[in-house]
């Protein structure tokens, strides 16, 4: 039955891709790229063929069974993590702004030591399958999940914006297909891979992009170091000879003049990584506590080695890319600014390696869509029909038709918000989620796990604070305001919400919490030592921990214990 699915999901799917063949018949087309772009395509559908017979159960489904190694989950963070907004948006920006695009990189890449020191242990013997499972150990399920279920829809919307504005305009370069209709394929082949291979086959997809990807990046650095005789100095030498802007490229200032909005993103970004539903649902793939740590160790450093190799990426693209007519038209880039990385490649290895990266940049929209996907899918399916509707006693064969179903929607809407946004640098609409990972998931994780006195009162309050606050700032900002919907300016100054909304969502929950006398507050309060203790051992080996504990410090309790009874 799935494998007649998926085979009608290619029926459908292939009057696109035929005209895409259609409106190449005449003239300058890359068969190279386009014969290695459906290799991949046709490699990741047999994979989600496969994952689809190995996915039984919600556990397989949402979590693919719990068994990944910690370097395994880790490759695959990594995957998920390097999305379109790390690859062509933050190359876009350093292409066209220099030293600014550069702040996405530091604050991408720093939010990972906050998870490892203060989160992935104790996030994952806490929860089971979503991060409201961790912010509602202790608290009221209702609530805290119907709040979960709003904060992730809408970071998933926004992340889902950004990849499928990618994805589009790298098959509309790729193909020469109307950017609508290449954002329609993009929408039907990601519900394919998350509709039935669910999480083993979106880790397996990632796991392989993020091979790929750091193998490309790593290949397309050293030709554009080789070429700058390995010497930085002359790359930056020469991107600034090559640049409009000049010496102003290297000086902060060309995207953000405006400080604080600078320092909003960075705050945002550092902190927005630990409230990512799509991100922390990786720590449940793993078996204990001690693999989600080894997971993050291993994430970090292949995300830092890639945003390291996104500096050399974006000045090669200013040197070897801007002012060349094959990739212009007029004065734009053909295909967009975000498609600066794209033409590096050709520019560097010609028609066989810009058809494996873009390969690789599409691997990694796939990836990233299908992790999106299936966490929006799982706030509804688990947060809201489980545990809110049915009160932890859910049908589970019905808890995945739902969530399927959400997935099916979620195609729909991401091809519509694609489609509106198509102009926006992915990076940027990225950080707007961030944002809104800082702002509403992250404080109440952070309080949940640390601060005793959290009420749920304090945050349900404090969470919808932090949530509506972020989403109207950015709706007011000059970028959606005033650009995206056409009103000229925006009502507030500032694009970048963080620096605001997350002491909004801290101070609310924490005023709100404190002053909750009510009996409930209390009992909350009573739970913290007990979710303390599974935090740091985990709930299979509380008992084997206090067992070891009494027989190094207190090696007569079992004797005494034995006269006792």
């Amino acid at each position: 039955m799935r494998f007649g699915t998926l085979v009608a999901g290619l029926i459908i799917s292939s009057p696109l891709l035929s005209t895409a063949f259609a409106q190449h018949a005449s003239g300058g087309k890359n068969w190279t790229a386009i014969a290695m772009f459906f290799v991949f395509v046709l490699a990741t559908l047999y994979i989600t063929f496969w994952a689809a017979n190995k996915t039984k159960s919600a556990s397989d489904f949402y979590t693919a069974g719990g068994g990944l190694s910690g370097f395994q989950n880790g490759l695959a963070i990594a995957g998920d993590y390097l999305s379109s907004a790390s690859f062509l948006g933050i190359s876009a920006m350093v292409f066209t702004s220099g030293y600014d695009g550069l702040i996405y990189s530091f604050g991408f890449f720093i939010g990972w030591p906050v998870i490892l020191f203060l989160m992935a242990e104790r996030f994952r013997n806490l929860g089971r399958f979503t991060f409201a499972d961790v912010t509602a150990y202790r608290l009221k399920q209702r609530p805290i999940r119907i709040l979960a279920a709003f904060s992730t829809m809408a970071i998933v919307l926004l992340y889902l914006i950004a990849q499928m504005v990618g994805a589009g305009k790298l098959i509309e370069l790729l193909f020469g297909l109307n950017y609508g209709l290449a954002v329609m394929i993009v929408g039907v082949l990601m519900v394919l891979y998350v509709l039935f291979g669910g999480m083993l086959a979106t880790t397996w997809v990632q796991m392989i992009k993020a091979v790929l990807i750091l193998f490309g990046a790593t290949l397309m650095s050293v030709v554009v170091l080789y070429w700058s005789g390995f010497s930085l100095e002359t790359l930056f030498s020469n991107a600034i000879a090559k640049s409009p802007k000049g010496i102003d490229i290297m000086k902060p200032g060309l995207q953000f003049p405006n400080p604080i909005d600078a320092i909003s993103l960075g705050v945002g970004l550092m902190f927005g990584t630990a409230g990512l539903p799509h991100i922390l649902m990786r720590f449940f793939t793993v078996k204990d506590a001690k693999e989600a740590r080894k997971s993050v160790l291993y994430a970090t450093s292949f995300i830092g080695y890639f945003y390291l190799l996104m500096f050399i990426i974006g000045f090669g693209a200013i040197v070897y890319v801007m002012g060349v007519p094959e990739y212009m038209s007029g004065e734009s880039l053909i295909g967009g600014n975000n498609m600066a990385a794209i033409h590096l490649a050709h520019a560097v290895g010609g028609n066989l390696f810009l058809g494996f990266m873009s390969a690789v940049t599409f691997a990694t929209l796939v990836a990233v869509v299908a992790g999106l996907t299936l966490s929006g899918a799982s706030a509804i399916s688990h947060d809201i029909y489980a545990n809110v509707i049915m009160k932890g006693k859910p049908n589970m064969q019905t808890e995945l038709k739902i969530s399927r179903y959400t997935t099916i929607a979620l195609g729909v809407i991401a091809i519509l918000l694609g489609m509106m946004f198509e102009n926006q640098n992915v990076a940027f609409v990225v950080g707007l989620a961030f944002s809104i990972g800082a702002s509403a998931n992250f404080p109440l994780l952070f309080l949940s796990m640390y601060w005793k006195k959290l009420s749920t009162r304090g945050a349900v309050i404090g969470g919808a604070a932090g949530l509506a606050s972020a989403v109207i700032m950015i709706i007011l900002g000059p970028e959606v305001w005033g650009k995206v919907l056409g009103n000229g300016e925006g009502i507030l100054p500032y694009n970048n919400p963080a620096l605001f909304s997350i002491p909004i969502a801290f101070i609310v929950t924490m005023i709100f919490s404190l002053t909750d006398k009510s009996e409930e507050a209390k009992a909350e309060q009573a739970l913290f030592s007990g979710q303390y203790v599974r935090s740091q051992v985990g709930g299979e080996g509380i008992a084997e921990a206090i067992q070891q504990y009494r027989q190094v410090n207190h090696p007569d309790f079992n004797k005494t214990e034995s006269n006792k009874s």
